[in-house]
């Protein structure tokens, strides 16, 4: 009897040990992904900004409180590519402004990689774009070098380099700094006399945008748990004249959004430290020791005879 239980621990032991990288290399990688069902609320705040109210055709300074929703769209999201939709809203809170902006943005990437696909009527404000470069999140175990990342307020995807490392709420992540130059993103009309000018009627103006964007990322799940937006936003004239500041401002996650996302960040880092780290070595070390178990069983099975006569003449 022992030696039939030796036998099948052996059997048990070689599977539990090829299982083992199968789960680290192959099974790993198929279970760690960015959700298709995803739904998350970001919040980020902006204190002393400028911008040109168009209601009241003039600039304001106020705090801006922003709020990003992002939804999932698990219709679209098949294979190895997920679709999320993110709606923006900006309201100015000390001048009791609501709703002075709202933008969508449609996307489309990758859930093993979170680089960009084109597909599935990816949009900016419902226009079409072409997508390029991490979406929302970086890589699982993001790198110390530069990612291109996309930058929605452009429509385009600028590099993103490593800046260093830093703790957030006691996580350790990787700091990326990202330079986003001067773009015009917008045309408008406004009346020539509200942009200074000595003109009757209204004037042609373009909306140009140069920032700076920093992501705190944790980097086994690749997710920024902190973001802070420098935004320069100014109206020109077709004769390259800045008229007005159109958006100017610094916005950072509140702190409730840091906490949350800290906490969802360590919570897919251990879930993947599990997956890739700890569960291939407990399957390891549960084949080698079958393997041990096995051969004894099997030595201590066979007849005295047989043990024995390897010592006989």
């Amino acid at each position: 009897m022992g030696r039939v239980v030796g036998i099948v621990l052996l059997g048990v032991g070689t599977f539990l040990i090829a299982l083992a990288p199968l789960v680290r290399f192959q099974v790993a990688g198929q279970l760690i992904a960015a959700p298709a069902d995803q739904y998350g609320i970001t919040k980020l705040t902006a204190d002393n900004a400028q911008y040109f109210s168009v209601g009241d055709l003039k600039v304001l300074t106020g705090t801006l409180d922003i709020t990003v929703t992002t939804r999932g769209d698990v219709t679209d999201s098949t294979d190895d590519k997920v679709v999320w939709d993110q709606f923006t809203s900006v309201s100015d809170v000390t001048n009791n402004r609501p709703g002075i902006s709202m933008t969508e943005f449609r996307s489309a990437f990758n859930k093993y990689t979170g680089a960009a696909v084109n597909c599935c009527g990816a949009s900016i404000d419902k226009q079409p774009v072409k997508l390029d470069g991490q979406i929302f999140l970086f890589p699982f175990g993001a790198e110390k070098k530069t990612y291109k990342v996309f930058n929605s307020s452009t429509g385009a995807a600028y590099d993103a380099t490593f800046d260093g490392e830093d703790v957030v709420n006691g996580l350790p992540v990787y700091r990326y700094v990202q330079q986003v130059p001067a773009t015009k993103i917008q045309t408008l009309t406004a009346p020539a006399s509200v942009m200074g000018i000595d003109e009757a009627g209204d004037v042609q103006l373009g909306r140009w945008y140069d920032g700076t964007v920093t992501f705190w990322v944790e980097p086994a799940s690749g997710v920024p748990v902190r973001q802070e937006q420098r935004r320069h936003e100014v109206l020109k004239t077709d004769d390259g004249v800045e008229r007005k500041p159109a958006l100017i401002a610094t916005a950072k996650y509140t702190p409730e959004t840091t906490d949350e996302l800290v906490k969802k960040a360590i919570e897919s880092r251990d879930q993947i430290g599990l997956i890739k780290t700890t569960i291939p070595i407990v399957l390891l070390v549960a084949g080698l020791l079958s393997l041990l178990a096995g051969a004894f069983l099997v030595v201590r099975g066979r007849p005295a005879s047989r043990r024995g006569s390897a010592g006989a003449s």
